[in-house]
């Protein structure tokens, strides 16, 4: 029965590839075939049923399934091989695999599906003896350049080596390992000592463009010990102090030396090197070019980076007076923002305190309460009124009363006041105001809908009407900004301001008689 069976028959009987050497077996034993032949040849007369009589199909078919449990699956022999093909893709030259095994750390070589593209390019055209004509486009070698340093530097990072960066015997093996495996950058001219030695100096150029990282230090890192304000007088060899001081010059090179510890001025000394500092300020440009009014935290977290070179530049006193605000607006334009304004502020007097702000509108709110008491006490004002923009009006109008200045307005002002706000009448334009107005310092404009807050002849920016009652802190904040003299006819009234509401210390010659007697009365009243 089993002769009988073709080798159709043994693959229904018993199907899939995992039987196959049990029905090979079967055939060797019940036919005399050569296997090593392809083609099919004849049975003989041999086979198992010489040994037992004919039997019926089921003792034959219990004789198989014996077979089968007696034999095992036989392990497979090489009697037959398939010939092997060459694929299509290249394969790597003798030696040029994808790893470069130094003593320390493992390299890998970069590749992507272009690469390896251009790399089964090559291949065909050097089959054709055409391999000369062919190059490597540039953006290519770029991308294999910049992702290959990319990686090793990656790789030597992690590998926690003492040296950051591949040395230039890293190099010079990885160069050599990449024209193995990319033959296409091979450098055939005769002025080149050596194929690879082009390919080392990109890699090298690419690893002297790499910046180093830095900490990060958080959104707002403190990099610069503050600085006050002092104030000098315009007689500086007089020692009288019955001479009072006419004019006040921001200086911003003196702060308490114990207000810090050790550990954070150290930390606030730390600077950004002026090459970094001026690739900041690109940035900054680029985004008010692009933008008409870029990310807020974008900006400042550009401005806390660059603030060293900005205020060298803005207290090297290079340019007149009346002159450097609109210099200052043309180089930093985020200034015309009051955010931006304010938060500068914060960055020269206490530029590690990310509260500062709230903290200083807290005060000006506790000495505007003291203020109002004091001022009624002087009879320089009436009690509270039930609208609080008439009353703030009300309140800076007093201010220069309650904390005089010996030096009189220009003639063209009818108050000292008139330095701090000016109210415009129904048919007055602002325009023609700031053109006609004797003083080039900073000044709120009132309008009906809203306030203006300028400096000399030039509008700065707007804002509510209702914010009026911290406008003194605008002004104050335009001041250490743009690095402006006080007015003198205000000089001791902005001097309290910054001694009690900034907390910033004046200099000792510019405690004039006037600003004594004026704190004097004041402490005595609170």
């Amino acid at each position: 029965m089993l002769p009988s069976l073709s080798k159709e028959d043994l693959r229904d009987l018993l199907p899939g590839p995992e039987h196959f050497f049990r029905r090979r077996t079967i055939w060797r034993l019940t036919h005399d075939e050569n296997e090593t032949c392809v083609d099919r040849v004849p049975l003989m007369g041999l086979g198992i049923s010489a040994l037992f009589p004919p039997p019926t199909f089921l003792v034959s078919l219990l004789f198989l399934l014996l077979l089968l449990l007696l034999c095992p699956n036989p392990s497979p022999s090489p009697v037959f091989s398939p010939p092997s093909f060459p694929s299509q893709s290249p394969q790597p030259q003798h030696g040029a695999s994808r790893t470069v095994q130094l003593p320390s750390p493992l390299y890998v070589l970069y590749t992507d599906t272009e690469l390896e593209q251009s790399r089964s390019t090559f291949s065909e055209k050097q089959r054709a003896g055409e391999e000369g004509d062919y190059v490597l486009s540039k953006d290519l070698r770029c991308r294999l350049i910049r992702n290959t340093v990319t990686s090793m530097i990656s790789i030597k990072r992690a590998a926690g080596d003492d040296f950051n960066y591949p040395c230039s015997r890293e190099l010079t093996v990885m160069a050599k390992r990449l024209i193995e495996y990319y033959p296409m950058l091979r450098d055939r001219s005769q002025t080149s000592r050596a194929e690879w030695e082009t390919v080392k100096k990109q890699l090298l150029k690419r690893v002297q463009n790499v910046t180093t990282p830095k900490k990060k230090q958080g959104s707002t890192p403190s990099r610069k010990r503050p600085r006050s304000l002092s104030f000098p007088s315009s007689h500086e060899t007089s020692t009288d102090e019955t001479d009072e001081s006419t004019a006040s010059t921001l200086i911003l090179e003196r702060s308490p030396p114990s207000r810090y510890s050790a550990p954070e001025a150290e930390q606030l000394c730390e600077t950004e090197s002026p090459q970094t500092q001026a690739r900041h300020y690109k940035t900054l440009q680029a985004m008010y070019k692009t933008k008409a009014r870029p990310n807020k935290m974008d900006v400042a977290q550009l401005l806390d980076l660059e603030i060293q070179a900005r205020r060298a530049f803005i207290d090297s006193d290079v340019t007149k007076e009346q002159d450097r605000p609109s210099t200052i607006l043309k180089a930093y334009p985020c200034f015309g923002e009051l955010d931006h304004l304010m938060d500068e502020l914060r960055r020269v007097l206490n530029q590690g305190n990310s509260h500062f702000l709230t903290e200083l509108k807290t005060r000006w709110g506790t000495f505007c309460e003291r203020a109002q008491f004091y001022g009624v006490f002087k009879k320089l004002m009436r009690p509270p009124q039930l609208d609080k923009v008439k009353h703030s009006i009300a309140m800076m109008k007093a201010l220069p009363e309650m904390f005089p200045s010996p030096m009189a307005p220009p003639k063209k002002l009818r108050h000292a006041s008139e330095a701090v706000l000016h109210v415009l009448e129904s048919a007055e334009d602002p325009n023609t105001f700031l053109q006609t107005r004797p003083l080039s310092s900073p000044v709120v404009i009132i309008c009906e809908t809203n306030c203006i807050l300028a400096i000399g002849t030039m509008p700065v920016l707007i804002f509510p009407k209702e914010d009026i009652h911290e406008s003194v802190m605008y002004l104050m904040a335009c001041y250490y900004t743009f690095h402006l003299t006080y007015p003198k006819c205000i000089a001791t009234l902005l001097s309290v301001v910054q001694t009690e509401v900034l907390l910033d210390a004046i200099h000792d010659r510019d405690m004039t008689t006037s600003y004594k007697k004026a704190m004097a009365d004041w402490k005595k009243f609170i």
